[in-house]
């Protein structure tokens, strides 16, 4: 009996030397992620995960050791509980549990999982013995079949997604067109003062359609010029024989709807 005792103190301290030492090695690798993650590199990260996967291998081959008892066998039972703060229960397990009361106990003491979840479980494994292998093979074969498609539409839009982004967009409009349709309405580049075909200029009477752009013009009046009454010439005409043989005498309204309709509102 004390040879058994022995042996189980002595796989006791090798499990808890193990797993003190994984302890340790997590709050490390976490460290590092938390304050150290700005200058972290994969193959320091790839470092832990490799020391990791050594101490659980090493933790697993002392458990399955020969000389480990079966700790499935042992039955732990709790000799004293107390609502009071026990401060070697706090330094043992390093603050996580300060007290080893009623609440506590069937937490930390479990062996089965919780009423309802034990529940569930008998539950799905009676669900699942109803079911032939028929069954059961033709569901996997239908789970496979959506997963294949559900991955194959997720690869298609990942390769559609790539492809429309490298491919440079289809240009829908003439920036040339553009530019010169905004300089035409906001500086009249590219206007000019369209005249109709046989008409001649202003200065020019007796020729027809001489006023027929100053007619056209918004405000312009035709006026007959007073001791003239039986002449019937262009308004220009009338107005220049008034500006030669009598300075000074013109409305000045005329002068200036004349000046008005002789200028392009575009040109420059």
């Amino acid at each position: 009996m004390q040879r058994e005792e022995k042996q189980l103190d002595a796989s006791l301290d090798a499990l808890l030397s193990q797993v003190a030492d994984l302890k340790n090695s997590l709050g490390s690798f976490i460290y590092k992620l938390e304050n150290e993650y700005d200058r972290l590199t994969w193959p320091s990260v790839l470092d832990s995960f490799a020391l990791l996967s050594g101490q659980l291998n090493t933790l697993n081959k002392v458990l399955k050791h020969e000389k480990t008892p079966l700790f499935r066998n042992q039955v732990i039972i709790p000799l004293v509980l107390s609502p009071d703060r026990d401060e070697d229960l706090m330094r043992q397990t390093e603050g996580r549990v300060p007290v080893f009361s009623h609440e506590v106990v069937p937490d930390h003491l479990r062996t089965k999982p919780d009423p309802e979840v034990e529940e569930q479980e008998k539950q799905l494994t009676t669900d699942a013995a109803r079911i032939g292998a028929d069954a059961a093979q033709k569901q996997i074969q239908s789970l496979n079949k959506m997963c294949s498609n559900l991955l194959e539409k997720i690869s298609k839009e990942e390769r559609e997604s790539e492809s429309g982004g490298l491919r440079p967009n289809k240009q829908t409009f003439n920036p040339a067109d553009t530019n010169a349709l905004v300089a035409a309405v906001a500086f009249g580049k590219g206007l000019s003062n369209w005249r109709p075909s046989g008409s001649s200029g202003p200065g020019q009477p007796g020729q027809p359609g001489a006023g027929t752009i100053l007619s056209g013009a918004s405000g312009l009046q035709q006026v007959q010029m007073a001791g003239a009454p039986s002449q019937q010439q262009p308004m220009l005409s009338g107005v220049q024989m008034a500006q030669a043989g009598q300075p000074g005498k013109m409305p000045s309204g005329i002068k200036t709807n004349i000046k008005s309709a002789s200028m392009h509102p575009y040109q420059r």
